[in-house]
């Protein structure tokens, strides 16, 4: 098990691994122990942010104490991981359906790093009140209008450093991902960064905004 560039995060035989904060797996997750540490495999093909590690991510603002705003956090897994590698930091998990939201919940019970909010991401000034000030905003959602969502949190919550996980054919199903991806582009100052996930996950992009 080798560290690698992106903190907190590990590499074994060409596979990303985070040190199990836990010890428990809640997906079924391979788990590997070596030298009396537990390792949880962190599959690209689940997790978007894995994904723009493996396709070569150059930015990762994560740290042991970041505090993170998670809109789409869905079932919890890619905020598990940020959970394992955020240690000491706080993910505020947005999530509007009930089932995945009863998921994260669970989760939450046992990685007290995790908040998990039962709200609409549109909305921010429906949760505001719950948060902390911000360090990184990540999003996953899949709506027409995930950009102006993203947006209005940017504004609304000022952090330093943003992820957008852009689901093109959520927003356009019938021009090519490529072309969904350079006009949303356009809308949003500040990209430092963009990754093309496929074949991770086919269609979607990986934004890195700079505030």
């Amino acid at each position: 098990m080798k560290p690698t560039y992106y903190f907190n995060v590990f590499e074994h035989r060409g596979s990303l691994y985070t040190k199990n904060l836990v010890n428990v797996s809640h997906f079924g997750e391979k788990i590997l122990r070596i030298g009396g540490i537990e390792y949880r495999h962190w599959d690209p093909y689940r997790s978007k942010l894995s994904a723009s590690i493996k396709k070569g991510l150059k930015n990762f603002p994560f740290e042991e104490n970041s505090r993170i705003l998670y809109l789409g956090a869905s079932f919890g897994n890619t905020v598990s991981f940020l959970s394992d590698i955020c240690t000491s930091g706080k993910i505020f998990a947005i999530e509007i359906s009930y089932r995945p939201f009863s998921s994260l919940l669970e989760i939450s019970k046992i990685r007290k790093n995790i908040f998990p909010i039962f709200d609409d991401a549109s909305y921010p000034e429906n949760y505001a009140y719950l948060l902390e000030e911000i360090d990184i905003l990540y999003q996953d959602i899949a709506q027409k209008n995930q950009v102006d969502i993203f947006l209005k949190n940017v504004r609304f919550f000022k952090p330093k450093i943003s992820f957008l996980a852009l689901k093109t054919r959520a927003i356009d199903a019938f021009s090519q991902p490529e072309d969904v991806m350079r006009r949303e582009r356009k809308k949003i100052d500040g990209v430092i960064e963009t990754i093309k996930l496929d074949p991770y996950s086919i269609g979607h992009y990986m934004m890195v905004v700079k505030h």
